[in-house]
């Protein structure tokens, strides 16, 4: 009992030393100006059916996402930052569900598809149907006044308005085409090489060769060739049509399986998640499930209202991009943690939460309810003394009642707290069983062997309120 009364009065040194300071820095120095920021999240679409493949996903200029899947053309439905949603059928337009959709686009904003037949679109009245003759036709790119390239992955057919201008073959296995309007130039990205088609001269190029290509995208308008390989990813001049430096290896994961630019910053899809490359050099990573649904990314594209669209394996990440102040980012959570989090008034776990669904979870007991509580209590207790909000002194007076009940509700005199309390009859399911007592009122019980970060987490809280907190009747 010495130490721990020793260690309470060690942290109450500790913390009045420190507001002491503070108040000094306070005095000093002028308001922090809370200016916006750009914050990263992701919302997450789950494909609840996961024999099929997700292709290509893109987004129109009314904000629509699509996806093609090998199953037709699917959407996703009803999700949010932390609310994931699912992938459905997309049944939108009804004839389409007829058509053998081999792939999709974006053409001037305007979802374009490629099937057996045509290249087709519902945006300008209907009116693009452009028949190819290539029933095997899978690849296709729009250049300057609806004409396009393309390709059953051998052959490549130039056409406009069901007309073929040209057609050819290049010996390589075809992976991609894109279209340049910086130097009026389709490329061609095949397994081994890249080649350009020149809509004026109607030749093919072969601008590059190398080995186990797999993605690419012409980049900073029209200079840059980035390629995705089995093994990192190489930057290429366009004008001097050679190589820049050496592969780049050293990157999250050299498995490339997309790249595509947005806004000026290249993304690359992989393997092992998604990551985009910064002014500096190095690189901000998205993986794993509180980005993604799944690890392998198969495409990439723009999403509405600045996001960006990655496609897995299992479902659509949408990574978002906001501006916002700390105390909008702040708000976010004290919003969450009053829906999700007040048990008895503490700041408790929310266990068994299944993809975001709040009706898997349940509010766990945790042997640190005191401390977390008393830190949310802490947080409330600052926004209190800066906004003067009655919210936040409500909150801070339903923090402190839980905190004050610890103290009252087990048997000691000595003012020593409980780990935690709950209502009779749930000991058994409950963290610890062993630890639980019976309380004085036999509608609860408490849990008890109360540590010292446990008192040291209280010390701070309640000498925060004395300090920082002075309500008037």
């Amino acid at each position: 009992m010495i130490k721990i009364f020793t260690q309470f009065f060690t942290a109450f040194l500790l913390l009045l030393n420190t507001i002491l300071f503070a108040q000094t820095v306070i005095t000093a120095h002028p308001v922090f100006n809370d200016v916006p920021f750009t914050q990263d999240y992701s919302v997450k679409y789950y494909l609840n059916d996961e024999t099929k493949k997700l292709l290509k996903v893109f987004s129109d200029r009314n904000g629509v996402i699509q996806i093609l899947s090998n199953d037709g053309l699917t959407k996703p439905f009803s999700g949010a930052f932390l609310y994931p949603g699912t992938i459905v059928p997309d049944k939108s337009y009804r004839p389409l569900s007829d058509k053998k959709i081999g792939n999709i686009s974006v053409y001037d904003h305007q979802f374009v598809y490629l099937d057996n037949v045509a290249i087709l679109s519902n945006a300008w009245a209907g009116s693009l149907f452009s028949k190819h003759e290539m029933p095997e036709a899978r690849i296709f790119a729009g250049g300057p006044d609806f004409t396009f390239l393309v390709s059953d992955g051998s052959a490549i057919k130039c056409l406009k308005d069901s007309k073929i201008l040209w057609s050819g073959k290049i010996t390589d296995a075809i992976i991609d085409i894109r279209y340049s309007a910086a130097n009026d130039l389709f490329w061609i990205l095949g397994g081994n090489s890249l080649t350009t088609f020149s809509l004026k001269e109607k030749k093919l190029t072969t601008v590059f060769e190398g080995a186990y290509f797999t993605s690419f995208d012409i980049v900073g308008n029209g200079s840059k060739t980035i390629i995705g390989t089995t093994n990192g990813y190489i930057e290429i001049n366009n004008s001097t049509k050679k190589q820049v430096g050496t592969i780049h290896q050293k990157i999250p994961c050299t498995e490339i399986t997309s790249v595509k630019e947005i806004n000026g910053k290249v993304w690359f899809g992989s393997t092992f998640g998604a990551f985009m490359l910064r002014k500096d050099g190095k690189y901000n990573y998205y993986n794993g499930e509180r980005w993604l649904p799944g690890d392998l990314v198969s495409h990439i594209a723009e999403g509405p209202e600045n996001s960006v669209l990655v496609l897995t394996n299992k479902g659509l990440g949408q990574i978002c991009f906001k501006l916002m102040t700390l105390e909008d980012k702040a708000m976010y959570f004290e919003k969450q943690v009053r829906e999700r989090h007040i048990r008895n008034g503490f700041n408790a776990s929310l266990e068994g939460l299944k993809k975001g669904d709040l009706s898997t979870g349940f509010l766990k007991d945790s042997d640190n309810d005191g401390l977390w509580t008393s830190m949310y209590l802490g947080g409330e207790i600052f926004r209190y003394a800066v906004t003067k909000s009655d919210d936040a002194l409500q909150n801070c007076l339903e923090s402190l009642d839980a905190m004050e009940r610890l103290y009252t509700i087990n048997s000691n005199d000595i003012g020593f707290p409980s780990r935690s309390f709950e209502r009779r009859g749930n000991i058994e399911r409950l963290s610890d069983p062993d630890r639980w007592q019976r309380a004085k009122d036999p509608e609860w019980d408490w849990k008890s062997t109360t540590s010292s970060d446990e008192a040291i987490g209280h010390i701070f809280a309640l000498s925060a309120m004395a300090e920082l907190i002075s309500v008037h009747p």
